[in-house]
């Protein structure tokens, strides 16, 4: 009698989704920072001064901007996984046809098309990731995006850098190809989907506000410091975009079904920890913006030698994390987020006392702190953030945090480009030759220091309370169990936990999850 043929098991959701999402995430964060190293040689082939070739990132952050909005509809609507798979292959195919552009305007309308994958790729992961892992296991899930978070900005300089110089320009985009192929397969095969019964209908009014909105905001953000806040463009673009922004929450605080669920904001965790990520996320992003600036243009480096400087941000976020998800259950998200924070302004005010004879390493090692420190905010505060936000809710909740982090983005980068180009970053010698304003750039590390010192203030108003159904074994520890299940405004019921700890979907009695692949 033949040896019966053992079956496969099937993937566990939980993998599926964080292998694919890791990925996607990898890719997109760090084409926001490999393309800046590019834009130089772009504007040498394109014959365009670099105030022109800037429209390369403007036309993909406001297209960002644009679609970040529709992502919580569009997968309550369509399915996670349709929509996910949807975005990888438009930005996938975008890398594609942006490495194979012939002009400037072409490569500006590719990127505008890369943003809207991009836009739609982060909420849209994130809330997959949610519903997969029950609340208990969310400081887990959020350790394993650590890597693309960490590492993608601080690889982007380096990998960007060495393809231009051996290459060109043109691979720093066609790099995306080749992760976005393998990720879509693995998608195909493995990931289930998450669909909302409750998806309601399409908010058109909503939708056209919060593209012009957000879309003007952004770009008046993106270009301020360069153009002069006082330019008519500029003018004009943010205050049409704040009217439509204004006009924006007026509506969807009025309707049944809105776009941008704005009612979640008065859940207590919900906001505060959105607060902090904006302050924090404006810190450090602004930073890695200024850091990089700062070395090529103040120290002479080159931006291969700058990458590597700004790499030990990288390995200290990977590190910090195993500590923070095993410190997270013990003591919660309050004490860790404003002692991160305050550790992250703290290295940034050494920051601002870099000069060109400063010892690399030295350097080296306040990245590294900054990073160590980061990671004790990022991830407590993620996890924490949707500890009393509903299962039913998790998209829309995913859609306002991750357009909250786009805009601490780009409010970091404009006020601090904004301290540089107030002071000036050239000087006059005593020889008579111009040389680098090393006032400037500590002005603006000084200013990012109190954006951080803001966030770890703000993380003092956290309620420990609020986020135990995230503290209950966090990190494989014991953890502390909470007194009751209901700690907070809309936390998740612990029933549909049960069958997520075997690694099925975390799902409500009201949400259907098609755990299959096809």
């Amino acid at each position: 009698m033949p040896a019966p043929i053992a079956r496969r098991r099937p993937l566990s959701p939980k993998t599926a989704v964080a292998v694919v999402f890791v990925a996607a995430l990898f890719m997109s964060i760090m084409d926001t920072t490999i393309v800046n190293v590019a834009l130089p040689s772009i504007g040498r082939q394109f014959s365009v001064d670099a105030a022109s070739v800037g429209i390369v990132n403007v036309g993909y952050l406001v297209s960002l901007a644009v679609f970040v909005p529709l992502s919580g509809w569009l997968g309550d609507r369509f399915g996670t996984r349709r929509v996910f798979l949807a975005a990888l292959a438009l930005f996938t195919v975008a890398s594609l046809l942006c490495g194979t552009a012939q002009s400037l305007d072409q490569l500006s309308l590719y990127r505008i098309v890369q943003g809207a994958g991009g836009g739609m790729l982060t909420p849209v992961g994130m809330t997959m990731l949610f519903r997969a892992f029950p609340q208990e296991e969310r400081m887990r899930a959020t350790r394993v995006l650590m890597l693309p978070t960490a590492v993608a900005p601080a690889l982007g300089p380096v990998l960007g850098g060495w393809l231009v110089d051996t290459f060109s320009w043109h691979w720093v985009f066609i790099v995306n190809v080749p992760i976005g192929i393998a990720a879509m397969a693995f998608g195909l095969l493995f990931l289930p989907d998450f669909r909302s019964e409750r998806a309601g209908r399409f908010d058109a009014a909503g939708f056209v506000l919060a593209a012009v909105g957000f879309g003007l905001v952004m770009y008046a953000l993106a270009e301020g410091a360069d153009q002069g806040w006082g330019t008519p463009r500029i003018v004009a673009s943010g205050a049409v975009g704040l009217a439509a922004v204004l006009a924006l929450v007026l509506v969807e605080l009025r309707i049944a079904d809105p776009m941008l669920d704005l009612r979640l904001f008065r859940d207590r965790l919900f906001r505060t920890t959105n607060l902090v990520s904006l302050a924090s996320g404006a810190a450090f992003l602004g930073m890695l913006y200024l850091f990089p600036l700062y070395y090529q243009n103040a120290v002479g480096a080159s931006a291969f030698q700058t990458g590597l400087n700004t790499f030990p941000e990288a390995i200290g976020v990977m590190l910090a994390s195993q500590v923070a998800s095993r410190l997270y259950p013990r003591i919660g998200p309050r004490r860790i987020i404003a002692t991160g924070a305050a550790g992250v302004a703290v290295a940034m005010v050494l920051m601002a006392r870099l000069t060109p004879e400063t010892s690399v390493w030295a350097a080296r090692a306040l990245m590294f702190g900054t990073g160590f420190s980061m990671a004790h905010v990022f991830m407590p505060a993620q996890t924490a953030a949707f500890a009393t936000v509903s299962p039913a809710s998790t998209g829309r909740a995913s859609t306002l945090f991750n357009a909250q982090r786009q805009l601490g983005s780009a409010i970091g980068v404009a006020l601090l480009g904004t301290v540089l180009a107030a002071i000036g970053t050239v000087t006059t010698t005593g020889a008579g030759h111009p040389g680098p304003n090393l006032t400037a750039y500590h002005a603006a590390f000084l200013v990012a220091a109190g954006l951080a010192a803001v966030a770890s203030l703000t993380a003092l108003l956290i309620s420990d309370r609020d986020a135990a159904p995230t503290m209950v074994g966090a990190g494989g520890g014991p953890g502390r169990r909470p007194r009751g299940e209901d700690t907070g405004t809309g936390t998740a019921q612990g029933a549909a936990r049960g069958a997520a700890r075997d690694g099925a979907p975390e799902l409500p009695a009201d949400e259907a999850a098609v755990a299959s692949t096809g």
